[in-house]
């Protein structure tokens, strides 16, 4: 694994304010979070092909209406939980929607480099999976692959966290006191999300990882409705407020993602 000197508080402060813009391009882009306005599943039996045809039609009926230049159609594909079988659906996603004109950014703690943490990754059996609680699964659980145990020592006691697989990236589902808050310290209450950088040669390898907790962020499902996102498990829930990373996102006027 390669090593990379430390960056300066300076340094780390500026590429944090750079992440924060990264962060509001990335959720008010044409297929960004706030964006999403529909996820659609179709009927058990439906196929891939009749889903694609679906998909199709949807596009087309938006380029006849004149918001082409606006929505964009997406096929997705999930396993149903209780058969196993295949399930298909479609994403609808509009430039102009009204969360992306109700948003008026994201309230996020100041950088604090106390929370950028030093961890060892230890890979395990390709085919370990952990059970995720999904936030729209009305309790049951999907299997995802966690490829390795994060582990690092705070206040005299020692955390092992799991991180899955996210396209090739480990994502860490984390919770802690902050998202039950009631104060000016509340972040999602269903918890926050943080990417695990590796160089990509390493992915599967032991080795030193950086938990940087400035770069936790607010799930997807916390922008928009339509997202059905993982919940932390027990062992990812963490004993103290961490009052780094982003917290809630904001809305003019009153706007609820939950009554569009």
């Amino acid at each position: 694994m390669t090593e990379h000197p430390q960056p300066t508080q300076s340094t780390a402060a500026a590429a944090h304010d750079a992440w924060r813009v990264a962060r509001r391009e990335a959720v008010t882009s044409a297929t960004g979070n706030l964006s999403l306005v529909e996820t659609r599943w179709f009927p058990a039996g439906t196929t891939a092909q009749e889903a694609g045809i679906t998909a199709e039609a949807e596009r087309s009926a938006a380029r006849a209406e004149g918001r082409g230049d606006r929505v964009t159609v997406t096929e997705l594909q999930r396993r149903d939980l209780t058969t196993g079988e295949p399930e298909y659906g479609i994403r609808v996603w509009d430039a102009d929607s009204a969360a992306i004109r109700a948003f008026d950014g994201t309230a996020t703690f100041d950088y604090d480099p106390a929370w950028v943490i030093e961890a060892e990754f230890t890979p395990v059996a390709s085919d370990r999976t952990i059970p995720f609680e999904h936030i729209r699964d009305a309790g049951l659980t999907r299997d995802l692959v966690v490829p390795g145990d994060i582990a690092f020592e705070r206040d005299g006691e020692r955390f092992t966290l799991s991180a899955f697989d996210d396209d090739g990236q480990l994502l860490l589902v984390f919770g802690d006191p902050t998202n039950r808050a009631t104060d000016g310290t509340q972040s999602y209450g269903a918890g926050r999300f943080l990417f695990v950088p590796r160089d990509a040669g390493a992915f599967g390898e032991a080795g030193r990882v950086t938990l940087d907790f400035n770069r936790a962020f607010v799930p997807p499902c916390g922008f928009s409705a339509q997202y059905n996102c993982p919940m932390p498990p027990a062992q990812n829930r963490l004993p103290w407020p961490i009052l780094a990373g982003e917290r809630l996102p904001e809305f003019r006027d009153g706007f609820d993602i939950y009554t569009v």
